[in-house]
Formats: structure tokens, sequence, C-alpha cells
């Protein structure tokens, strides 16, 4: 078996025999240079695994080295060694495109975590054909989604946190499953959290997990949400809705890759790689002081922005036909759209993009009486604005008869609720707000109703 190589820069003898003693226990061999021009040297003549360097070299800097890295071998995955609570020269070299980092003094478990991930990296050369792949599930070919997909199969090699932005309903949480999926974490879990859903007051044991006894019902040890994710992804969903003394915790463990449950006496090292999304505009929540800014500018190290449908008009077609035979298969139909009602389609702004468009399709397939779905099946008005459905007749009462309560109660909390997520583009964390109830009720009682 041919054993990998690496490239070690850094002109600190003991930073290097460090680091060339770890690699070699994981039987990598080590070459090593003390400079900028030794490194660049060595990279033209040698065949590497990956590289890492430190940031301060007595001709330059580690960031020259990841930037000649990316001209002259990108498909080379390169981290940096930084300075203890350098984040910003850290944050720098992601952006010119390491792929990940480790902080002086160098803690061994996170060193072999990063080496790991760098060997999953250099031996995952095949983006371009997976990115074919990515058409089965990010649908539509127009211009927006053809530079999507090749961000996404860029920052997929890399660590760097990616926040991903884009309107309700534009598929923030598909992007992220494809981020992981296509990287070096594949194999490892990949973990989501609607950031909103968790009480004020639960969010730190969530998050880091707890110790028997550390609060009243602490019962028993658990897991956080970061052990959770050993190994793989986190992905933080609304990341907007995070309380702010929260948000300082979070920063810390991205920082310090190390978390502590409440009621531990010390920190544990933790191996995730961080996703996160929101519809909210974070850099205006930061201008506002709504969202620590030192936070934003961590999670936000490479931003993916997803456009609304409305600016990719010309893939509703293929999105409409997709979700339709999906529709279809549950219920064993096959359902097509008459012209017209595809061009009825085209010219609606879709405030709620994908989501709205697939809750229009499902009621339109459960409405038409035949498999052909016509533009009055639809229920769309010219406008742009939805048509209310009329409600199914009821069954006239005789004199005296009274209808089932409970039943009538059902029909009108269904009705309600599916307002309010129709008027908030079904984001469910703001459709309970809108309606004066928790998330979690709301969450209950979409289960309760079958609407879940």
């Amino acid at each position: 078996m041919t054993r990998h190589r690496a490239l070690i820069v850094d002109d600190e003898p003991d930073i290097l025999e460090l680091v060339s003693i770890t690699l070699a226990r994981m039987e990598i061999d080590c070459l090593s240079a003390e400079n900028v021009a030794q490194a660049k040297a060595a990279l033209t003549a040698t065949d590497l695994d990956f590289c890492l360097t430190d940031m301060r070299l007595p001709d330059g800097s580690g960031l020259d080295i990841v930037r000649h890295i990316q001209q002259a071998r990108p498909e080379l995955p390169v981290a940096v060694i930084t300075a203890h609570g350098s984040m910003e020269t850290a944050v720098e070299a992601l952006k010119a495109g390491a792929f990940d980092f480790v902080s002086k003094p160098v803690d061994l478990k996170v060193l072999r975590n990063l080496v790991d991930s760098a060997l999953r990296l250099s031996e995952t050369r095949d983006f371009p054909q997976r990115d074919r792949r990515t058409r089965n599930e990010l649908i539509g070919d127009s211009p927006p989604m053809q530079r999507l997909r090749a961000l996404i199969a860029r920052v997929a090699r890399s660590q760097a946190p990616v926040y991903i932005s884009g309107e309700s309903g534009t598929g923030k949480e598909l992007v992220a499953r494809l981020i992981h999926r296509k990287g070096p974490r594949a194999e490892g879990p990949f973990v989501a959290v609607n950031c909103g859903a968790i009480p004020a007051e639960l969010v730190e044991s969530e998050f880091f997990g707890h110790r028997k006894g550390s609060f009243t019902g602490a019962t028993s040890n658990r897991e956080g949400l970061f052990q959770a994710a050993e190994g793989g992804t986190l992905f933080l969903d609304e990341v907007a809705d995070l309380p702010l003394p929260m948000q300082v915790k979070l920063l810390r463990a991205i920082q310090e890759k190390t978390v502590r449950p409440l009621g531990a006496d010390r920190e544990i090292p933790v191996n995730v790689r961080i996703l996160s999304a929101s519809h909210k505009p974070l850099a205006q929540l930061v201008e506002q002081g709504d969202f620590r800014q030192d936070l934003y500018y961590r999670l936000n190290v490479i931003e993916l922005h997803l456009p609304p449908l409305r600016e990719r008009r010309e893939d509703i077609p293929r999105l409409a036909e997709h979700l339709l035979e999906r529709i279809g298969n549950e219920c064993g139909r096959r359902f097509t759209l008459a012209p017209e009602a595809v061009e009825t389609l085209q010219t609606y702004p879709f405030p709620g993009n994908v989501r709205e468009l697939e809750n229009v399709l499902e009621r339109a397939a459960t409405l038409c009486e035949t498999d052909v779905i016509q533009v009055d099946d639809l229920h769309l008005a010219p406008t742009g604005s939805p048509v209310e459905t009329p409600a199914p007749a009821s069954k006239p009462l005789a004199e005296g008869d009274i209808p089932p309560l409970e039943d009538y109660l059902d029909r009108v909390e269904r009705d309600t609720i599916l307002r309010a997520l129709e008027a908030t583009g079904h984001n469910k964390t703001a459709a309970a707000r809108k309606l004066g109830i928790t998330f979690r009720a709301l969450r209950y009682r979409l289960k309760k109703l079958g609407l879940e």
C-alpha cells in the first residue's frame, strides 16, 4: 500500500518535530520546508497528498503558499497553523482557499482530525462527475443554478464554515446536505437543528450536552448536538434566532474546536464542520445589534446565496414535473400539467419559492378530477395572489342537528394554521409567531392534524 506524503512548512524546529512524529505514527511520510521558497520548490518537484504551513515564515506568509497552491495545484488540500487567538488570520486563510486551520499550541487530537480530513479530501477528486449527479436534486439548468452547483462542488472540499442565505423555501437545508455529501465528511453524521425551535433555557444543554445533576431534571449524562455531529457536519438553520448569550458560547466552540457540557469540569475537543443558514439578513441584524459581529464573520467565511424561484422561472417546468412525479408515486397516479397551467406557474411570483410550488401542486393533484392539471386546478389568481380554495360543502343539517364539536374545531384550527403558513412562505417559526403560539405547540398541532 502506498504511503501518504505531506509537506510541513515551519521555521520552528519544535513544531516540525511534533508534527512529523505525529504524522509518522499515522504512517505518513513528511517533507519539511522552512520558508516560502523551499515550499514552492517542494510543491513543484514532489507528489503530495496535503500541505500544512505556519502563517509566519522568514520570507513571507503562509497565505503566499495557500494562494500558490490554489493557482498551481488546486486539488491539493492545504491547512494553516495560526497563533492562539488569531481568528482573523485563520478566516483570511480559509477565504484564500485553505481547507482548515489548527492553532498553537497544537492539540494533537485536533491535528490528527485535520490530517484525516485532508487525506479523505485528497482521495476525493471526482467533483465534476459528482456535480452532474446533483441535477437530480437541485433541479434546473438556469444560469443561477449552474453557478450554485459549481460553488457547492468547490466549498464541499473545504472545512471552512459556510453561510447559506436565501428566502424561505429556496432549499437551504438541501444545499447543506449536498455540501456534506460531496465533501470528505460524507461518511460522518449530518445533524440539522432549527435554532429558533429550542427554548432559550435549554439551548446550551442542547448544543453542548450536560452531566447528570447539572440542573434540575438532568437525571443522566446527555450528549449535545456538537458531540452528535462528531466527524460530520452540524447545520444551524435559522441561526439568527439564537439568543445573544448563546452566540458568545457558540463563537468560542467554533474558534477553540472544543465544548464544555453543562456540569463538566473540562472542555472536550470536537471535530465538526459548521454550516449555517437564515432567511433573515444577518448583516442587517449585526448593524441593529441583534447578532454578534464576530460570530457573523466566523460563520460567513464563505456565503452561498440561493436564488428565489422568481429569478429562475425557466426551471419551473422541470421542477413541477419532478414534484408531480413524486406526488403521483405517493398516490398511485401519474399527473401532467396542461401547457396553460405551466405558463401560469411561470408568471406567478412564488413568495414561498419551491416549497410553495410543491404545496400548490399537491393541492392541485388533490382537487383535479383528471390526471391533467388545468389552470383552474392551481387556484392561482392572474395577479399572482393565491386564490382561497373553497371549503368543501358541508352536509346540510336537519333541524336540531349539531355538528360534532371536535370535528368543527379541528377544521377551524386546520384552516387557520394553513393560512398562517401560506402568509409566511411556510416558515414554521414565523407562522407560530403569527398565530401567537410557540414553535413546539405548532409542531404538536401539525402532527395532530396530519399536516406534518
